[in-house]
């Protein structure tokens, strides 16, 4: 679905770049902003859907942590620390994102699937299915945008986007098992189609 970003925790290499850039080195900022600085503005683009409104968000979100990183806590990943100032920031010029995953009703699922079913064996129809499913996902709200992206292009777990979009654990759930539906349903008809 998304291709899989590379893993940015907190190695004991990005502790040390946290704890210095702590101190006020703005060096070791630097390097934590390079890391981070492509998911930030795609997390940003993805809740917004503006490429300057994400090019500010993501500017204001780096500001925003280094104002703040002399009380980040260790004991949480930077990135995930990261990512909720990012999407406070879409809240805060998007009410309606916030609304709409507040208002994803929790249901009873025993269990989400974390992959969209595809036939891999068409070489061709595979990339034009991967073109068609993009093409859906920017279709979806963009509450159940935003979670996808969390899940599949930075592989966060449903605790994980719980904490970064500060809604309940079975709302994540819940959004992300409608998407895939819709996604599902999407790719159905369109297979429906090409038959």
């Amino acid at each position: 679905m998304f291709p899989l970003a590379q893993q940015t925790e907190n190695t004991n290499e990005e502790k040390q770049w946290v704890r210095r850039a702590q101190s006020g080195d703005q060096t070791a900022f630097a390097e934590l902003v390079h890391r981070h600085q492509r998911f930030v503005y795609n997390l940003a683009l993805r809740g917004v859907n503006d490429p300057h409104e994400a090019e500010d968000i993501a500017q204001e979100a780096f500001l925003r942590a280094w104002q703040a990183l002399p009380r980040f806590q260790l004991k949480a990943k930077f990135s995930t620390w990261l990512y909720r100032i990012v999407v406070n920031l879409c809240y805060n010029r998007l009410p309606r994102l916030k609304q709409e995953l507040a208002n994803i009703p929790v249901e009873g699922i025993d269990a989400m699937p974390d992959a969209i079913p595809g036939n891999p064996e068409e070489m061709m129809r595979n990339v034009e299915r991967r073109a068609f499913l993009h093409e859906q996902i920017e279709r979806l709200p963009d509450g159940y945008r935003l979670i996808l992206l969390l899940r599949y292009q930075q592989g966060l777990s449903y605790q994980e986007i719980s904490e970064v979009t500060e809604t309940p654990l079975g709302t994540v759930k819940t959004g992300i098992h409608r998407a895939h539906r819709q996604l599902r349903q999407a790719l159905q008809e369109f297979e429906e189609v090409e038959a």
